[in-house]
């Protein structure tokens, strides 16, 4: 069992006891109080059996289930200089200076105390300690979101609107060989070039049964596509960007190189290297997909991996489950790629069999799910739905 899976099953005792149980029982002489007491004994004692098989200092520190009870909170703080050892460890993490190194353990502090938020208002994921547990919101923001806070153009291409009546229940292009590994952009705003490259390289496979990892370098240098119509709209590498407008200027240069011809770096300073003579895919055309979830699916099914725009609030403290906050802005600030769907039973219990989409990030495999992140169907949870956009390849046989 996973460290996120015995997370899981702690979220759900909790849950299970407060769903059979929200008022003290009858006595025990009551068949129904029999059945619920035994019911909360059996769970919780696969529950004991399941902590008690990932018992080391690390996995104490990654599975970071949160206290309920504020005293109790305040001991799991006690125990963040312990914490904080472990996550420099695991992540690689040292700092220049004793100030600094202070200073990053206070960050850290805080930021267990925003988890503890964030595991009660998204119950159904689970959320602790990950690589930039020692990073402020603000430095989160600036260094890993790079999504321009803009809305689509009036004038935007629609995706056409396509039956659904026969989607399937689950879908995922990663199982059908679409998708290339999980990147990591590092500690530059370009989510927006992965998001884009992701598309494309799942729409090329479509196109030529080939899966080529692209240059999320060569936007990065090059792009500077602007929206004409909105002021601060143009891509600015690691300053933000926005996938129509990459898609727009791959059309324009005519292409993309492959990923190793055109290396990321993880900065924009340096100049442009576009090579003509190297282009391994291009563009034929883009378009918006409608706000319906249905369509959404639909598109994805049809045309392949989507790029789409998120707010990231609780991807910070994000380690696994599903996500399905109570409370979340659709401020869009992040780009991702949307790589399938499915439907299936996570905690709290009394949420089971609810659907939930397939995001492909950009931080790494260490980040989330192995890189990815799911985030429950229905209601545009943190504005999934609102700026999704279809690429289609040009299969260079048929030009």
């Amino acid at each position: 069992m996973t460290r996120v899976e015995v997370s899981l099953v702690v979220l759900s005792l909790k849950s299970l006891i407060s769903f059979l149980n929200p008022h003290p029982l009858p006595p025990l002489t009551s068949p129904m109080a029999r059945n619920s007491l035994f019911a909360l004994l059996l769970f919780a004692a696969v529950a004991t059996a399941a902590i008690a098989a990932i018992a080391d200092d690390d996995d104490i520190l990654i599975q970071q289930v949160v206290p309920e009870a504020e005293a109790e909170a305040e001991d799991h703080l006690l125990n963040a200089e312990h914490h904080f050892a472990s996550f420099k460890s695991r992540f690689g993490k040292s700092y220049a200076t004793q100030e600094e190194h202070d200073y990053r353990f206070g960050v850290f502090k805080s930021n267990l105390r925003r988890a503890k938020l964030h595991a009660k208002l998204d119950p159904s994921a689970v959320h602790g300690v990950t690589k930039f547990s020692d990073l402020t919101p603000s430095e989160f923001r600036r260094q890993y979101l790079g999504l321009k806070p803009l809305r689509l153009p009036a004038n935007a291409k629609k995706a056409p609107i396509l039956p659904t009546n026969n989607l399937p229940k689950n879908f995922d292009w990663r199982e059908k060989g679409a998708v290339t590994g999980v990147k990591d952009q590092g500690s530059c705003g370009s989510c927006w070039s992965f998001s884009t490259t992701g598309a494309l390289e799942g729409a090329h496979f479509l196109s030529t049964g080939k899966l080529v990892s692209l240059s999320e370098q060569q936007l990065v240098d090059c792009d500077h596509v602007c929206d004409p119509e909105e002021r601060g709209s143009c891509d600015s590498g690691c300053n933000g960007g926005l996938m129509n407008n990459a898609f727009e200027y791959i059309l324009q240069s005519g292409g993309i190189q492959r990923e190793e011809d055109y290396p990321y770096t993880g900065r924009d300073r340096g100049s442009c290297k576009f090579d003509k003579s190297k282009i391994a895919a291009t563009v034929s055309n883009y378009s918006v997909v409608s706000l319906d979830e249905d369509q959404i699916a639909a598109n994805l099914v049809k045309n392949g991996p989507l790029a789409v725009g998120i707010n990231a609030a609780y991807m910070q403290t994000y380690m696994g489950g599903v996500s399905c906050p109570y409370i979340c802005g659709k401020h869009l600030d992040h780009g991702v790629l949307l790589v399938g769907y499915g439907e299936a039973g996570f905690a709290p219990i009394r949420f089971k069999e609810k659907p939930y989409w397939i995001i492909k990030n950009s931080w790494g495999e260490s980040w989330g799910d192995h890189g990815y992140y799911k985030i429950c169907r229905g209601r545009n949870v943190c504005g999934v739905d609102s700026m999704v956009s279809s690429v289609a390849a040009i299969n260079p046989s048929n030009q």
